[in-house]
């Protein structure tokens, strides 16, 4: 299980910098003008996690590895992208394949960077790039309410959906998203969400990209941004996407000591990585042996059963019971027979709903 994190905005509002800071790697065009970004650029970012640092000290495995978010940067977005301008449907349907958005957004004065508007206005930014979006799901919406039409001649139990995908479709025709549909979280409504991917059901973070001066202290554009995701229940980053581009290839106790001279404590890109993840109430729970400490992705909620069968579907199927361990207890002891000692292992049932840092070993049945 992952996570799949859509980049998008208008052109050049540092989306590409962004993601050329997210994957490490000068890998996606940036360029002065708009639609530089040909291709969707896809890569797989390591959750940082200092949880699974700790164990690699006490355990000193053979590989680490980490849970990861694929991140997506699609090309820029424009007025009339859902009828085909710019670089339209093709980008739209990227975003659909996408579990959650990060939504760039301009907050920085600069002559030498085009607007493709003409002018720094976020809220006006926020709205084209939305507004498209709503759009796309109208034009889907449409098609698919269109043939339930037709099918419910024959098929009498589609009424249900059909009679749902009309009140969503008056509701996206108001210029609101489905994220703020009423009756949104209903078994019906979750069923034709999932099964059309609707773009404005996803999650949204909106990311300020700003100059340095803006990092510790918002300017009147972030405070923009701020009203405007209050309204929406959306969250907010700040983060100064070319300095996080220059950051690539540095230590990170020069990265750390460069960030402390801007008052700022963390990476605006862990930030990003680490809200992302839990965006959609994702956690980790952790494997710890010689040949390998990592890190697995599961829902919150899961029980050992489902989280097992993240590691294999057999694991779940045959699953008897797991060996537990909370991470602050391991840390605690310093070794797993330390912790069976002290009798801080726990040996959990089907019914265990799995804890954020839990250190895990399952026993099953063929």
């Amino acid at each position: 299980m992952g996570l799949s994190i859509g980049i998008v905005g208008l052109p050049n509002v540092g989306k590409s910098t962004l993601f050329n800071a997210l994957t490490k790697a000068q890998n996606a065009a940036s360029a002065n003008y708009p639609f530089c970004t040909i291709e969707p650029n896809k890569a797989v970012v390591p959750v940082p996690d200092e949880r699974l640092g700790k164990l690699t000290e006490l355990v000193k495995p053979q590989r680490v590895l980490h849970s990861t978010v694929d991140f997506v940067d699609i090309a820029g977005l424009v007025k009339g992208a859902s009828k085909g301008e710019g670089l339209g449907n093709k980008f739209l349907a990227n975003i659909r394949e996408s579990n959650a958005i990060l939504h760039v957004v301009r907050c920085f004065e600069d002559d030498d960077v085009v607007h493709v508007d003409g002018s720094v206005d976020p809220a006006r930014d926020i709205d084209v790039i939305e507004t498209e979006l709503i759009m796309a799901d109208v034009q889907s919406l449409e098609n698919r309410v269109e043939r339930m039409s037709k099918q419910l001649k024959g098929d009498k139990t589609l009424g249900p959906k059909l009679e749902m995908g009309r009140k969503m479709l008056a509701h996206l025709n108001e210029l609101q998203p489905i994220s703020s549909f009423p009756e949104r979280d209903t078994t019906v409504a979750r069923e034709l969400i999932r099964e059309m991917a609707m773009i404005t059901a996803k999650n949204v973070i909106y990311c300020c990209n700003v100059d340095e001066d803006t990092l510790t202290e918002d300017n009147a554009s972030v405070a923009a941004v701020r009203e405007l995701a209050e309204q929406r229940g959306a969250e907010v980053l700040k983060i100064n996407a070319k300095m996080e581009e220059d950051f690539v290839g540095l230590e990170e106790s020069e990265i750390d000591e460069f960030l402390e001279s801007y008052g700022v404590t963390e990476s605006g890109l862990t930030k990003i990585i680490r809200r992302g993840f839990h965006s959609l109430g994702l956690i980790s729970y952790f494997t710890a042996g010689v040949k390998e400490v990592r890190a697995w992705t599961i829902e919150d909620g899961f029980t050992g059963p489902q989280a097992a069968g993240v590691i294999h579907t057999d694991f779940e199927r045959g699953f008897i019971r797991a060996e537990v361990i909370a991470y602050d207890d391991y840390v605690a002891n310093g070794t797993e027979a330390a912790c069976r000692a002290k009798g801080v292992l726990r040996v959990e049932g089907k019914d265990y709903v799995v804890k954020d840092g839990d250190v895990m070993h399952f026993l099953f049945n063929v």
